[in-house]
């Protein structure tokens, strides 16, 4: 039977930029094997699911395809089968309901001086403590 390490696996199959990220993110202990923390040497199965805490979410992966090159996104994807619950990838766009629109600022303006940044701040400190008690 084929293995691979964890490492390399991630890196090829673009869940990591570089497969130092990979190897670290092993190290960290943000990557586990069938709910184990793995080393950035453990072998990967066909099968085994891999579970991946990145920028917040956390992924779930089942292996179905075990590669040692990177490779295009197209084929990257048929390497995995994604597991991910879709509550997990939508759990910040609930947090962005009901926030305003991006920030403007007249052209030619240049930056915020200080005074400006704490007028701004607490502005916006206002508009929140309202939000919080509407909420309630």
């Amino acid at each position: 039977m084929k293995k691979i390490r964890i490492d390399k696996w991630l890196w090829s199959v673009r869940i990591y930029k570089s497969r130092t990220l990979a190897s670290n993110a092993c190290k960290g202990g943000r990557v586990k094997v069938d709910h184990e923390a793995v080393k950035a040497s453990s072998n990967l199965e066909l099968g085994q699911t891999v579970q991946v805490k990145k920028n917040g979410f956390d992924l779930e992966f089942r292996v179905i395809k075990l590669i040692e090159k990177r490779v295009g996104a197209p084929l990257a994807v048929e390497c995995y089968e994604d597991l991910t619950p879709p509550e997990e990838l939508n759990k910040f766009k609930d947090w962005f309901v009901g926030k305003g629109q991006a920030e403007m600022r007249e052209r030619g303006a240049g930056r915020p001086t200080k005074k400006d940044r704490r007028e701004i701040d607490d502005y916006k400190g206002i508009i929140y403590e309202d939000l919080e008690d509407f909420e309630e």
